[in-house]
């Protein structure tokens, strides 16, 4: 038996040596399939709703950015912590030239639409006088305002809401996070499958030699593209703290060793593409709680006017009109909130430096246990995982067949 096996080697051995190296090529090729089956393509491909495929973590973008938020606002930063490192005394400064002229532009309009004639009257240096005056009024103004907000953050600014908006919106943005972050995972998993492949190779090799069955090739390619997956994926997250096996090596899970590196990773991505000084303008400014703000900014307008009209309220009631006075302070809080994107874009390096979101997101990603450490990618992995490794089980079978094909070609 033995010397017939030893025969048919040195007969076929090119066929013998194709199959681990076949092995691991299929190992290598199903690990790179299933990676960019989690991410792409980005919208659906194909006939809906069964023949087609859509990337695992665009298909679930809701549901995948919702995780990634939690992780990122629950444990690593809050609104309040984003918004209350902004100075309102260096604000109002950092906004003293676009400022003046907004409030210049704002005065003059009010002014020319509720009493243009008395307006049109008055002499430009009184003019000035008055525009100069609401001028110096207006950094007050900013002040209150933010103060305001920082006392109650989350009445005006939805962190978590933006993050998801954002991601949603922009899936190749929430695949870069996943991607970025566990970017050595995924190329050790695709490496592992040529090694792994290949010693399950050498096993197949010799269970061909004793029993030439057709079914070898395609139950081992099978098994090849479904244990290289699972294993791989298990290296990655697990042990999740070092551990020594057979007294020979230590291993612990490849995602958590690389904390520091994968902590600066991903607080610059989310830095430089998130929670950004504009984003969060944006959100505040224009997200679903703006209403709110607008109501803020209207009552300190207000309280802002009527200091300014103290002395000559009845006039002013008495010129304009009392319900029309009101419509006046209305219309300036509008106004205002209509300028407020562009005048704000103005402190965006200052407020990119104060929140300073890079550094605080490294500092508690460091702080982070090894549990809520790996969620930051593993949501990724845990979605549909059996599909992944199912998908690379049958392509790993359907390799198989095709090794037959070629082993017996080969043979004869």
């Amino acid at each position: 038996m033995i010397s017939e096996i030893l025969a048919d080697f040195q007969r076929n051995w090119l066929v013998y040596a194709s199959m681990p190296v076949i092995a691991a090529l299929i190992g290598y090729v199903t690990k790179i399939v299933a990676i960019r089956m989690m991410f792409r393509p980005i919208e659906f491909r194909g006939i809906r709703p069964l023949l087609g495929w859509q990337g695992i973590v665009p298909r679930k973008a809701a549901r995948m950015a919702a995780i990634a938020c939690d992780t990122m606002t629950d444990r690593l930063i809050t609104a309040g912590e984003v918004v209350r490192r902004l100075d309102p005394g260096r604000i109002a400064k950092e906004l003293e030239r676009p400022l003046l002229e907004a409030v210049e532009e704002i005065t003059r309009e009010i002014a020319e639409e509720y009493q243009p004639a008395l307006w049109e009257s008055l002499p430009q240096q009184v003019q000035d006088l008055i525009v100069r005056r609401i001028q110096a009024e207006a950094p007050k103004v900013i002040k209150g305002i933010l103060a305001t907000i920082q006392s109650d953050v989350d009445s005006v600014f939805d962190l978590k809401g933006m993050v998801v908006q954002n991601l949603v919106k922009d899936k190749e943005l929430l695949n870069r996070i996943f991607l970025e972050a566990g970017r050595k995972e995924f190329q050790f998993i695709a490496r592992s499958g040529i090694v792994f492949g290949f010693v399950i190779g050498l096993v197949q090799m010799f269970a061909w030699a004793t029993l030439k069955s057709p079914w070898i090739m395609p139950i081992f390619g099978g098994l090849t593209g479904w244990f290289t997956d699972w294993l791989a994926l298990r290296m990655i997250f697990s042990p999740r703290e070092p551990r020594r096996y057979f007294g020979l090596f230590t291993w612990q899970g490849l995602f958590l060793k690389r904390r520091k590196e994968v902590a600066a990773d991903y607080g610059a991505l989310i830095a430089k593409e998130i929670i950004t000084p504009d984003n969060v303008l944006q959100a505040v400014l224009r997200g679903p709680l703006a209403d709110r703000l607008f109501v803020v900014v209207e009552r300190h307008i207000t309280r802002s006017l009527d200091r300014q009209t103290r002395l000559a309220r009845p006039l002013v009631a008495l010129t304009v009109g009392s319900r029309r006075y009101q419509e006046l302070k209305h219309s300036a809080a509008e106004k205002v909130m209509r300028r407020m994107p562009e005048t704000l874009s103005f402190i965006e390096d200052y407020a990119e430096e104060a929140m300073d979101i890079r550094n605080t997101l490294v500092q508690k990603m460091q702080e982070l246990t090894a549990e809520e450490f790996e969620e930051l990618i593993r949501p990724a992995f845990k979605q549909d995982e059996w599909m992944l490794i199912t998908v690379g089980a049958v392509l790993g079978f359907a390799v198989g067949e095709l090794q037959v094909f070629l082993v017996e070609h080969l043979a004869n």
